[in-house]
């Protein structure tokens, strides 16, 4: 039988399609933006596979929440993800966090209480982790720990903290109500294949019942080995066909570092990170006639280069790409190509750039499109980590089943 998953603050869909190619079935996908929500149907109603089955709410999740399937609420959905808004916490946003009305982690600690979920998965971004930030990431990891201890009427949240901080410290809490083993890991997508440069933070929680022995999946890319790949076997360069004369020189700041590579005949043990010129590989320019045999790949014109808005390198992975308050902030989504012109990214590009399949296609004009992208889990590192929770969950049942059958040999 399938692992059943449900997805909360879905966007276009980037963790839930790593979900499901990670082995889960969704019971369902939340999301109350239109244009989101458009793109997801868009991509059913072409039978795209990996969405054909969701069944979608368009809506606010906290009305979904409040409505509630009793089928999906008996403490056997195995996996709840989500990624919720992340502007109150964003570098870029005005950092106002649980006063911000766009805070919806009351709403995901109100979820787990709801479905009882063997597992969550909760991505967001590395500013949740800022000092100032502190004391509300500390209030958020413990309500989803215990989400029993509820908040009480006309309790402010420093008074539920202390609470929850008192109940954690107590001995009394062992054995009462539900409760979930977190953890919380900050992550460069870069080091994971993904083709950009972009750090967030993933928790992910274990009901205490569940015998889970589990840690974040292992980084399998580095920048050593690109650095490696380019200016010690030169083999990137070959792959991508870039004759000796057209090659970079070694940038200044990492020459010692190559030459010891060289000198001590040092080999990376991990891959290569991948770069804007890999994830590209294959797509024509979206100004050619070639261009037309690709979804959403078309020439956003008016890319313009000034003191902080500038591009993402051809030769590195991608800056991360952002979604912004007001817009696409161009610098973030633009191109420098080697003779230093830049361009836009068009739509289908900053999709490889998160890993999105490219039969997928993103609904809206480009600034729509490129913000649903903006806010999304790149699918790949979704994947990544909703196997490893899935592998735990199959191994703990095995185990349990193990545990059954031991008593009965023994008789």
């Amino acid at each position: 039988m399938a692992l059943k998953s449900v997805e909360l603050f879905a966007g276009a869909g980037g963790l839930a399609m790593g979900v499901g190619l990670a082995g889960f079935q969704s019971l369902g996908v939340v999301e109350w933006d239109r244009w989101a929500c458009d793109t997801i149907r868009k991509n059913q109603n072409r039978g795209f596979p990996l969405v054909a089955g969701w069944p979608l709410f368009e809506g606010d999740a906290r009305d979904w929440t409040r409505q509630l399937d009793p089928v999906i609420c008996d403490g056997q959905l195995d996996l709840l993800a989500g990624g919720p808004p992340c502007q109150p916490f964003s570098m870029g946003g005005k950092h106002q966090a649980n006063l911000d009305e766009r805070d919806m982690f009351p709403t995901a600690v109100a979820a787990v209480r709801a479905l009882k979920p063997r597992a969550f998965i909760f991505e967001n971004v590395k500013g949740l982790t800022r000092s100032s930030f502190g004391t509300y990431f500390s209030y958020i990891l413990l309500q989803l720990e215990f989400p029993d201890v509820c908040k009480k009427v006309d309790e402010s949240w420093n008074d539920h903290l202390s609470r929850l901080q008192q109940f954690k410290s107590s001995r009394k809490n062992s054995g009462v109500g539900l409760s979930y083993r977190l953890f919380v890991t900050l992550v460069n997508a870069a080091n994971f294949g993904v083709p950009q440069r972009r750090e967030r933070v993933f928790i992910v929680g274990f009901r205490s019942d569940i015998d889970a022995q589990w840690s974040f999946p292992t980084e399998t890319h580095s920048f050593d080995a690109l650095l490696y790949d380019q200016y010690v076997d030169g083999q990137y360069w070959d792959r991508h066909q870039v004759s000796k004369r057209n090659r970079p020189q070694v940038p200044e700041k990492y020459q010692e570092l190559i030459a010891g590579m060289k000198g001590l005949g040092i080999f990376p043990t991990k891959s290569a990170w991948r770069t804007v010129r890999d994830a590209l590989q294959g797509l024509p320019e979206p100004t050619t006639d070639g261009c037309f045999a690709f979804l959403n790949h078309k020439l956003q014109n008016g890319a313009k280069v000034y003191p902080g808005h500038t591009g993402s390198p051809l030769d590195l992975p991608a800056k991360t790409l952002k979604a912004g308050a007001h817009g696409v902030p161009g610098g973030e989504n633009m191109m420098v190509k080697p003779d230093g012109s830049v361009r836009y990214f068009s739509i289908r590009e900053s999709a490889r750039l998160q890993t999105f399949p490219d039969l997928y296609e993103l609904h809206g004009a480009w600034g729509e499109a490129m913000r649903q992208l903006g806010n999304a889990v790149p699918v790949a590192l979704a994947q990544q980590v909703a196997s490893s929770v899935a592998m735990q969950l199959l191994l703990a049942d095995q185990r349990g089943l193990m545990n059954m059958v031991q008593p009965l040999k023994a008789a």
